[in-house]
């Protein structure tokens, strides 16, 4: 059995837990005491966060679809794709046809990061955020 400190995927607050993993498989969570957030709490997302990592329906590469077959690929490849496919919409639009929403489950400061190229690299202001705490 081992213990691996991780922030939890549910929302933005940034609570940590212990990934409790046996054999290889993700079986529970501990919350971190001692973590300014959580502190020693986590809600019920929280106690539940480990139940997708092993689940047999996860996808675990990209994909991607061509002539309407679907592939795995790397995620150079399916990066490079989305890079391409976003360049040239807003080549061809302008950067007003693109719109870039974020998700709850990811850090404040990934979600900050994710604004930053949408407005730096694609010049748009169409952005949004799912957040349900």
């Amino acid at each position: 059995m081992s213990s691996t400190l991780v922030v939890c995927p549910f929302c933005g607050c940034g609570c940590n837990f212990y990934l409790e993993v046996k054999e290889g498989r993700a079986v529970g969570v501990i919350p971190s005491r001692g973590h300014p957030v959580s502190r020693g709490s986590l809600c019920i997302k929280g106690w539940r966060a480990h139940e997708f990592v092993n689940h047999p329906a996860r996808i675990r590469t990209p994909l991607i679809r061509e002539h309407g077959i679907v592939r795995e690929a790397t995620w150079d490849e399916a990066l490079d794709l989305v890079a391409k496919k976003l360049g040239d919409i807003g080549e061809r639009y302008g950067s007003g046809a693109l719109g870039f929403f974020s998700s709850a489950k990811v850090t404040n400061e990934e979600n900050y990061v994710f604004m930053k190229m949408a407005r730096a690299a694609f010049r748009t202001n169409n952005i949004d955020h799912c957040a349900r705490l």
